[in-house]
């Protein structure tokens, strides 16, 4: 047995360094061996978090007899997903095609050229609930190849020859306007739940992207409706158990209906999501309870998932040790009320009604998530306080949850947009600080002497995969947001290297359609192509935003005129799934709002009249507007060019659609022009 594991670079790769199974990562080797062989491949995709993965490796991937059959009739692939977005994006689109329904892990068999002929996700270790077992699945596609040989062939080429005629919806051939903006809304509206705020029924997953279009699009309409779904689902998602009361920070998803019960692993990519949305929340309404979780999230992702390198690690698990050797799901974040009297003593019962915690539990085995159910009473702030530190200082001293230290480009943008912001808005300098540093090691680590990306790192070493379609446009986004937040035109350039690559290696240069994958990047059975978000913006509508904010910057027309094409399928897809392409329809908002560009000239980064207009301008909510802050005539951003002082005064410019108006030296006239329609 010979697994080849143990060099990987992916923690998701490295937990199965030690299977018996004779893995390989995802390679031109391994296919080489499965023809010379003569064998098919078994294909395992997953990551590290997740949970059902981790059960089947223990009960098939850990089993000896299990890997001495796989070892003597198939070639072993594992994947993470989270390295190889591109592979994972291309079999699940086979798997839901031919099943219906995904998810990880997934277990697909291929052909030694890669192509697939049979599909799965997790199977059990015996006969289950009408699946069969995985030794059931293994010996049955191993007698269909060795005897049926030509059949599999036959099927596995007209799976490719099918998705290669899936077509992507045509995209229109121009933006999206109000009116498609005005349908999405009123879908949304469809969709929306008045009791428990969110989308749809159960699970139910923040909707992030989501939250961003009805905050924009409540900027620059002024409609109430869409302002208030978005404040009521921060508020519910906040109050439920999804909202980790004690650290800060998110869960993946809420199980039930009501935020109530999570899965508990915590992702870098939800958390920079949310915190920005709150953070915008509070821009919007001053909400305290905004203000809170936002620095909560915020401090969350600092804490617990930077890295020594000053990048953010992926994830947290959901499972941990529950104090008996066992790994279980939320063992890290529940509690009994027993447990609660055992830290607090006499505070125990207060904290049970401010949490939520009860006899019966809300979640498994008596034990409780810990909530904000209590929207009446009064409670004593410093009692409250207290409670949750001591019950903090209590979990710190439980088995943590497992950290997948692994570096996402596109998920550290994110971080590296909202951190950046959150600490401009509450005035803290650290989180600006965190978020430059997290710029700093994607340009040191992950940037080559081309200004090409890739996907991860650990531990300060890059990862061997290319940056896909996300990455470059998540980076960016992060790197504009830190140019407006510094006032370092740097981070403007870096932006640009990465949207020119956009441009000329994953468009496609007749209709500016966008690909996940680069021209030049590995051939897989079929080049990947989706528009629509997941778990984060889509790396279409990603792109589209910063390519619209970087002409902004720079008035760059080719940029533009790159983004408008790029936004035609949010006008065919916004009004029919509005839920599903959120950020898109959030850089529609800024196209149709200018976006507007925003310069202030002062004497220096010291002086108090120009902070003053330069902080205005930050927390203004015009959707999508960029914002420039230097000296009169700075080369520092292009913005500045010819901006001067009026009367020897600090001043702001405003402008949108090649039309400025006249500067202000006023924060609140500046404030009157970034929401006036």
């Amino acid at each position: 047995m010979r697994n080849r594991l143990a060099h990987e670079t992916s923690p998701y790769l490295l937990q199965h360094a030690d299977n018996p199974v004779d893995w390989w990562p995802w390679s031109a080797e391994a296919f080489a061996e499965a023809r010379r062989t003569n064998r098919p491949v078994l294909l395992s995709v997953g990551y590290s978090s997740c949970h059902w993965c981790h059960v089947m490796a223990h009960e098939s991937f850990e089993d000896r007899a299990t890997a001495d059959y796989l070892n003597e009739h198939f070639v072993s692939v594992k994947v993470d997903r989270e390295e190889r977005p591109d592979v994972d994006a291309v079999y699940m689109e086979a798997v839901q095609a031919a099943t219906g329904h995904g998810g990880w892990p997934m277990t697909v068999f291929l052909t030694p050229d890669a192509e697939p002929f049979y599909f799965g996700t997790y199977f059990p270790p015996a006969p289950r609930h009408g699946m069969p077992s995985f030794r059931q699945v293994l010996e049955g596609v191993q007698q269909a190849w060795t005897t049926r040989h030509d059949e599999v062939s036959e099927v596995a080429g007209k799976i490719v020859r099918d998705l290669a005629q899936r077509e992507i919806v045509r995209q229109a051939a121009e933006a999206p306007g109000e009116q498609e903006l005005a349908q999405a809304l009123l879908g949304l509206t469809r969709e929306y739940d008045p009791q428990r705020g969110g989308f749809g029924g159960a699970p139910k997953f923040p909707p992030s992207m989501v939250l961003e279009f009805l905050l924009r699009h409540h900027a620059r309409t002024g409609a109430e409706g869409a302002l208030q779904m978005a404040a009521d689902t921060c508020e519910r998602m906040a109050r439920g158990g999804i909202y980790d009361q004690l650290g800060g920070g998110f869960a993946r998803y809420s199980v039930d209906r009501d935020w109530v019960v999570p899965h508990f692993e915590k992702m870098l990519y939800d958390n920079a999501l949310l915190c920005r949305v709150y953070a915008h929340l509070w821009r919007a309404t001053g909400s305290d309870l905004a203000r809170r979780v936002a620095l909560e999230t915020a401090d969350f992702l600092v804490r617990e998932l930077r890295t020594p390198e000053g990048g953010f690690a992926s994830a947290l698990d959901a499972d941990s040790d529950d104090g008996t050797g066992r790994h279980v799901e939320g063992a890290y974040y529940v509690w009994t009320p027993g447990e609660l009297r055992d830290v607090l003593g006499d505070d125990a019962a207060l904290a049970a009604q401010y949490f939520g915690v009860t006899e019966e539990g809300t979640f498994e085995h008596g034990r409780s998530v810990l909530q904000l159910p209590q929207t009446e009473g009064v409670f004593d702030a410093e009692k409250v306080a207290s409670v949750r530190r001591r019950l903090l200082d209590a979990r710190a001293l439980r088995p943590a949850p497992g950290r997948d230290d692994k570096v996402v480009a596109a998920w550290n943008g994110l971080a590296v947009a909202a951190l950046a912001e959150t600490g401009a808005y509450f005035g803290r300098p650290d989180l600006v600080e965190a978020a430059v540093g997290a710029a700093d090691l994607l340009v040191r680590v992950h940037l080559d002497d081309h200004a090409r990306l890739a996907r991860t790192s650990k531990d300060g070493r890059v990862g061997p995969n290319a940056g896909v379609l996300e990455d470059y446009g998540d980076v960016a986004e992060g790197f504009l947001a830190l140019a407006s937040v510094t006032g370092e035109g740097v981070w403007l350039e870096f932006a640009g290297l990465l949207l020119d690559h956009v441009m000329d290696r994953f468009a496609d240069p007749e209709t500016g359609a966008l690909f996940d994958t680069a021209s030049d990047a590995e051939r897989l059975i079929r080049r990947p192509q989706d528009p629509t978000d997941n778990a984060a913006p889509s790396g279409w509508t990603a792109a589209a935003g910063a390519l619209l904010s970087y002409a902004a910057h720079t008035g760059s027309e080719p940029h533009r005129a790159a983004a408008e094409r790029a936004l035609g399928v949010v006008k065919t897809l916004g009004p029919r799934v509005p839920r599903f392409i959120g950020w898109g329809l959030a850089v529609a908002e800024a196209l149709l709002d200018g976006p507007r560009e925003v310069a202030v000239v002062g004497p220096g980064p010291d002086d108090e009249r120009t902070a003053a207009l330069y902080r205005t301008a930050l927390l203004g909510a015009a959707p999508g507007a960029v914002v420039a802050c230097g000296i009169p005539d700075s080369d520092e951003f292009p913005l500045l060019a010819g901006r001067t002082l009026v009367d020897g005064a600090p001043a702001a410019y405003v402008c949108r659609g090649f039309v400025c108006d006249l500067p202000v030296t006023d924060p609140q006239a500046l404030r009157t022009r970034l929401t006036a329609s």
